[in-house]
């Protein structure tokens, strides 16, 4: 969620607010390192000595606007989906009105 967030922001142009923008100086928890990379299977933002580490070495990640550029592609599609899901029951409901008038 929180990629999500600063890839839209970003992709708006809008500044990073004061929280995020915390965030981002201090970096990795652990390390103190800026963040990097998105671990596709934990769901986590990684510096490079995280990255590095047994527990994410084997695991797949993408560069952060790559991750960012994926996730809002999946949910674009998503939306649009529901958006066509939305347009057929209006249509649905529309001629159920006139048939019952």
């Amino acid at each position: 969620a929180r990629v999500l967030e600063i890839a839209r922001r970003l992709s708006r142009g809008e500044a990073l607010g004061t929280e995020e923008e915390e965030e981002e100086e201090e970096g990795c928890p652990r390390h103190r390192e800026p963040l990097e990379v998105f671990c596709k299977e934990d769901g986590a933002l990684l510096c490079a000595i995280c990255r590095e580490s047994r527990a994410h070495r084997g695991h797949t990640v993408l560069p952060l606007p790559e991750a960012a550029r994926e996730f809002q592609e999946q949910i674009q599609a998503r939306l649009q989906t529901l958006k066509d899901g939305r347009d057929k029951l209006l249509e649905l409901r529309e001629a159920e009105m006139r048939r019952n008038w």
